[in-house]
């Protein structure tokens, strides 16, 4: 039995010691496998039309962010102020820039900080702005159900992103390279 529980300290105790390099590399292979083309998908929808369209976002920009202010404005963005404008370019870059930077592991913490605000919002959006309140797509926690959009997965996409805030981009980032240059 000594010997049992001296293997199992010793597996463990190595996989401790490597966390710092394992947990925040596989956060963002996760991060980049299931979220990354999400993300970019649907900045891409909020994108306006032709070369210059990374400056004008599209109505759907403001429907997807606004839903409420659009509706009062019979979905004509024009009728919006420069406040709205603001605030739909940023999100959409936001939504190309931070996941990108995730990617490459470069200011991953920050960028990660970001991502978990940019879900907050996407949440509370979701929730306040589009009515998603019913029990399939809000969800709940404690229950039996793990499936629900808001509450479950998007929990789950946070917690991948802590472990970019705590532990960093890992060996393999822009981040650990300009680290070690400087």
């Amino acid at each position: 039995m000594t010997a049992l529980i001296s293997m199992h300290n010793a597996v463990f105790d190595w996989l401790d010691r490597q966390s710092g390099l394992i947990l925040p590399t596989l956060a963002r292979f996760v991060f980049a496998a299931v979220l990354l083309i999400y993300f970019w998908k649907s900045a891409l929808t909020k994108v306006g039309s032709g070369i210059f369209g990374i400056f004008s976002p599209s109505d759907g920009a403001y429907v997807q962010i606004f839903p409420r202010a659009m509706e009062a404005a019979s979905y004509d963005s024009s009728q919006l102020g420069v406040f709205y404008w603001v605030v739909a370019l940023l999100g959409t870059w936001a939504e190309f820039i931070l996941p990108a930077l995730i990617l490459v592991g470069l200011f991953s913490r920050l960028a990660s900080i970001g991502m978990i605000g940019f879900i907050i919002m996407q949440s509370a959006t979701d929730i306040v702005g589009h009515g998603a309140t019913d029990a399939t797509t809000l969800g709940a926690w404690f229950d039996a159900a793990s499936g629900s959009l808001i509450m479950d997965q998007r929990t789950l996409w946070v917690m991948v992103l802590l472990v970019i805030v705590v532990k960093g981009a890992g060996p393999l980032s822009l981040d650990r390279l300009i680290g070690r240059l400087s």
